[in-house]
């Protein structure tokens, strides 16, 4: 509930407003009377704290919340409870909700996590496929839907706000987020981004228990830096950076975002978080963006060495809410942040006016979510869903549509569920971390049984064969017994970040020697289907001759369930490729590729070709 202080105000506003006509009554909705009631309230004590974020790993003692009126924290990708429950992340927001709501004014605190893929850094949540994947699937529908199910999943921790989607236009697969990219194109990112958004937040933001706050990111052309380094410089003149990387937020905008994340990147040398054309004349002017600019994790630290500087900067440049991962101790941390913003308003480096139109856009935002009449999860049913099997019914279609077909010689797919002898061949056929990848409860992810509720390929294969069906598993592929099939599982282990770029794409030679392995065995005769799992196209160089069938799987998530019905036949291939295939590794950018590649964009056969 907000302040009795401004109650009346806002209730003799909001009257006055339904007798409004017309233009009046927008003009009267646009001045916000309950947020200008609230800001003309606040110190600038209260109105800095609200422009804080601090991540969950750095708030020592939870009395800063209190003490230094904190709007906003977050988890980052390795910042967890000690137990990593759904319970235990219920109660840990809850606490720090109830320290923000200590303060005079009884601001809610909003908290923010990196569900990228499902309510990823949560044991037991349902992982969707990257949106690599998703891409692949071409269903705004079903992505909204995805979307909806996280958005559920995340209220039942108490958590009303995601750092997603991802909009990325990725045009290099050497960049370590390709997977956090829907395709190479403006036109597809922008339809599933629009979508992703619509499944978060809803029709429009609302106290709705369900409505989770989306961030669009990053912003602008982190899909395009050189050589496709992570956080590096996107080089390209303003009419391309707008016809390929602005689209996406174009929509997301139409679609009702409340927030959008600003990029490590560079443009043309520039660093994102210091660029005031682009975040206020070009983003907040030209786009009509209404809702608030985050900070990437300690992102304008990289402006300079001096770290006042850097805060007058950005903030100027207009930034509205700066991410900080750091505490007291250490350098760059919330309290620098805090006395240096503050000494920048009373030297006149930063205007009070700017100040005041960060501070409105977070609590309009806050107020659009119903955070003062709704602080705390209302449904603990929400709690209970976390994981369940109706949730685990959307992730598997998902997986289903996002499948490609790339290759299936002499109609060696479907496969038989009546098979006498199956020989299923690689670790990662048995390994739920690989199928998740990353972002998946560590940041960079891990192999093994990374998660709780999730099946694996080979016991999705177990479920769906007949009783009579004999199943072999191999990990190294040294088992030779005769079989009716081969099913042979490479890729790329988990990665997040600048930890995935590579210059090279090329298969790891393991995986190379393992299907040339089971071609010489004892079961050579039999048809060998390969299925890889990674985070962007790979170079398949003779992978794909040895191979009588190639599935393209991506990161599937927890629902391995889905990839079989597609190798099996309960469910007919219908992915198509987000993104052309490189043929080798002079074809990794989509601005500079030379010749034909493997695979066009939209590629995807049909077990009827």
């Amino acid at each position: 509930m907000f302040p009795d202080k401004f109650r009346f105000t806002f209730i003799f506003f909001t009257t006055c407003i339904l007798f409004l006509p017309g233009a009046a009554m927008a003009q009267a909705l646009g001045h916000d009377p309950q947020t200008e009631s609230l800001l003309a309230q606040m110190t600038l004590d209260e109105k800095v704290g609200q422009m804080t974020q601090v991540d969950m790993g750095a708030l020592k003692n939870p009395a800063a919340i209190e003490k230094y009126f904190l709007g906003s924290m977050l988890s980052g990708g390795d910042s967890d409870p000690t137990n990593n429950t759904p319970e235990a992340w219920l109660n840990a927001v809850n606490a720090y909700q109830a320290w923000a709501l200590k303060t005079r004014l009884k601001i809610p605190l909003l908290y923010g996590i990196d569900a990228v893929h499902g309510h990823n850094n949560i044991d037991g949540a349902v992982i969707f496929p990257h949106n690599i994947g998703l891409g692949a699937t071409h269903n705004p529908g079903l992505i909204e839907q995805a979307e909806h199910i996280t958005a559920e999943e995340m209220a039942g921790t108490g958590i009303r706000w995601a750092f997603a989607p991802c909009i990325a236009v990725a045009r290099n697969e050497r960049w370590g987020r390709t997977y956090e990219s829907f395709g190479q194109s403006a036109d597809l990112v922008s339809e599933m981004s629009a979508a992703a958004v619509r499944g978060l937040q809803g029709a429009q933001l609302s106290s709705h228990p369900t409505s989770v706050l989306a961030c669009a990111k990053h912003f602008l052309g982190d899909g395009g830096t050189k050589g496709g380094v992570d956080q590096g410089d996107t080089v390209c003149d303003e009419a391309a950076l707008r016809e390929v990387f602005l689209p996406p937020y174009r929509e997301a905008i139409k679609a009702g975002v409340g927030s959008i994340m600003v990029s490590f990147n560079s443009w043309n040398g520039q660093k994102m978080s210091g660029n005031k054309y682009l975040l206020t004349d070009v983003l907040k002017g030209e786009l009509g963006f209404q809702g608030f600019l985050v900070s990437d994790w300690a992102a304008i630290d990289q402006l300079s060495g001096d770290y006042k500087r850097d805060v007058e900067v950005s903030v100027n440049a207009g930034l509205d809410m700066v991410m900080i991962p750091n505490g007291p101790g250490q350098k760059n941390n919330y309290t620098d942040f805090i006395r240096d913003l503050k000494e920048l308003v009373v030297e006149g480096k930063v205007a009070e006016a700017r100040i005041d139109d960060a501070v409105r856009r977070i609590l309009r935002v806050k107020f659009q979510m119903g955070l003062f009449e709704h602080p705390y999860p209302a449904e603990s049913a929400l709690t209970a869903a976390i994981g369940s099997t109706e949730h685990r019914e959307v992730a598997r279609q998902c997986v289903e549509q996002s499948v490609v077909l790339l290759k299936d010689k002499h109609h060696a797919l479907p496969l038989s569920k009546n098979l006498k002898r199956l020989l299923v061949v690689g670790k990662g056929a048995d390994d739920l971390g690989m199928q998740c990848g990353g972002w998946t409860i560590d940041w960079q992810g891990k192999t093994g049984g990374v998660t709780h509720g999730g099946t694996t390929l080979l016991a999705a294969i177990h479920h769906s064969v007949s009783p009579g069906t004999e199943v072999i598993f191999s990990p190294d592929g040294s088992e030779t017994a005769r079989a009716d099939a081969i099913i042979v599982v490479i890729g790329e282990l988990p990665y997040a970040e600048s930890k995935g770029d590579r210059t090279n794409l090329d298969l790891a030679p393991k995986d190379i020697a393992l299907v040339e392995k089971v071609k010489k065995t004892k079961a050579s005769k039999a048809p060998v289907i390969t299925v890889l799992y990674s985070g962007r196209p790979l170079i398949l160089g003779a992978v794909l001759d040895k191979s009588d069938a190639l599935v393209a799987a991506w990161l599937p998530g927890t629902e391995g369930q889905g990839l079989v019905n597609v190798l099996f036949g309960d469910y007919k291939p219908t992915g198509k490729l987000a993104r052309a295939w490189p043929r080798n590794n002079s074809q990794l950018s989509a601005d500079s590729i030379k010749g034909k590649p493997l695979f066009p964009e939209g590629f995807g056969l049909g077990y009827s070709e």
